[in-house]
């Protein structure tokens, strides 16, 4: 499985400011193996700690937290030797279950900056260790999110087309397009989890990528009780729940009195907060004054989405069948898998949406991102349909340099307005 991640491990590795890492994500978005992956690329020796499985790792952490003394310990644990600097990477995995471990990386910088040392867990409990033991401005960050549509591609052994996409030239998709749509609509029902994917790729069973939702789902809720303040976890649940229900509204503004009835923001931003933070919902905010920064004009109203498609057909019960007959697999919902892909593969190309509406709220453009300097409005579309009404509206007020419109059809240049296909929508900073 090629990600775009291990790229980034790459530049960290070979930056000579290096600090030491810890990847930040959701639960099972591929921290683990994307460590052990990059140790075995990169590096000819790396040393594997699971601070939640191994008490004798943990307990390397619970003396002093003098780095000679951790870097002799972790030695004697993994039983090769004294470690070389220069080719040793040292995990250390399930960082949350250890705060120690996560305040020892701020003397690994300050005192032993030439050792490579790298952390993952969950978000959810890191989240809760920020404050005095949190190592602020001793670390670097690299955020995990699931697998894009390329990257589901080459997991599933169409490493062809996953370049294809990555290569970022539309005009030569037309050959290719309608297998990348059926492949687009099996990864509307698998989603990019990695767990999800492996067990696709391997049986071709939509059956099985769906227990491992269904697991994940169970996960999360288990952490919500596990990390989060006793009188937030209601809440929380009640967010993640109601989240996919009303993105698959007409009019998809987040509700918070829907997903608990009389709970109004004052009651339910604490909750809102630790599931952003945990990596489990974006949150894409409005603007009805489309100027630069976005993020300077934005309202009170927002959209609320979950990490991953594939979990968000899982919370909702959406069959394999639904996806694979003709256009249901866009118009089922509302077109809410179809802003969901958008969503998480503008946020993994490093965009932050916003979205917009008119004063009297009659036309709606799904996504607005920044690009060198300007804005750019995207509307979503589930079918073939290339009506873009909202965007006209848009046009006429703002009259932006260029306008997108994702659909299942091919890539096509009107000059305003550019059609790109939804499978395309990670190429959204390219185009234009």
């Amino acid at each position: 499985m090629d990600r775009a991640v291990l790229t980034k491990l790459t530049a960290w590795k070979s930056n000579a400011w290096r600090k030491p890492l810890i990847l930040l994500g959701a639960r099972q978005v591929g921290k683990t193996w994307l460590l052990k992956e990059f140790g075995r690329r990169e590096y000819d020796r790396t040393i594997y700690l699971s601070l939640d499985e191994s008490p004798i790792a943990r307990g390397i952490f619970d003396q002093d937290l003098d780095v000679r003394r951790i870097v002799a310990d972790i030695a004697t644990l993994d039983g090769r030797g004294p470690i070389d600097p220069d080719n040793t990477l040292i995990i250390f995995d399930e960082v949350q279950e250890a705060p120690r471990a996560l305040t020892s990386l701020k003397y690994f910088n300050e005192n032993a900056p030439q050792y490579h040392v790298a952390s993952a867990g969950s978000l959810l409990g890191i989240a809760a260790h920020q404050g005095t033991s949190f190592p602020v401005g001793k670390v670097n960050f690299i955020q995990v999110y699931p697998l894009t549509y390329p990257e589901f591609l080459d997991g599933i052994g169409e490493a062809g087309m996953a370049i294809l996409l990555r290569d970022s030239d539309p005009t030569r998709f037309g050959p290719f397009h309608d297998s990348l749509v059926t492949h687009l609509r099996s990864f509307l029902f698998v989603g990019g989890m990695p767990e999800a994917v492996t067990e696709f790729a391997v049986n071709r069973d939509f059956a099985t990528a769906r227990t491992v939702h269904r697991e994940l789902l169970a996960a999360y809720d288990q952490d919500f009780s596990k990390h989060a303040p006793i009188a937030e976890v209601p809440r929380l649940r009640a967010l993640f729940e109601s989240a996919p229900q009303q993105l698959a509204r007409e009019n998809k503004r987040f509700v918070y009195r829907q997903a608990q009835p009389g709970a109004g923001a004052s009651r339910m931003e604490l909750a809102m907060q630790w599931l952003k933070d945990a990596g489990l919902v974006y949150q894409v905010n409005r603007v009805q004054v489309p100027r630069l920064p976005l993020a300077a004009y934005k309202d009170n109203a927002f959209k609320l989405y979950l990490l991953d498609v594939g979990l968000v057909g899982a919370a909702v019960g959406l069959e394999a069948r639904t996806l694979l007959e003709g256009n249901a697999a866009f118009t089922e919902y509302k077109g809410a898998l179809a802003e969901q892909l958008v969503l998480q593969e503008l946020v993994a190309a490093g965009l932050n949406p916003f979205y917009w509406t008119n004063g009297s709220n009659d036309a709606e453009v799904d996504f607005l991102v920044e690009r060198a300097s300007t804005i750019i409005p995207i509307e979503v579309k589930a079918e073939v349909n290339l009506q873009a009404k909202s965007l006209r509206v848009y046009r006429d007020a703002y009259a932006p340099a260029k306008s997108l419109r994702l659909s299942l059809r091919p890539y096509r240049d009107e000059g305003w307005l550019t059609n790109l296909p939804l499978y395309a929508a990670g190429l959204v900073t390219f185009v234009g």
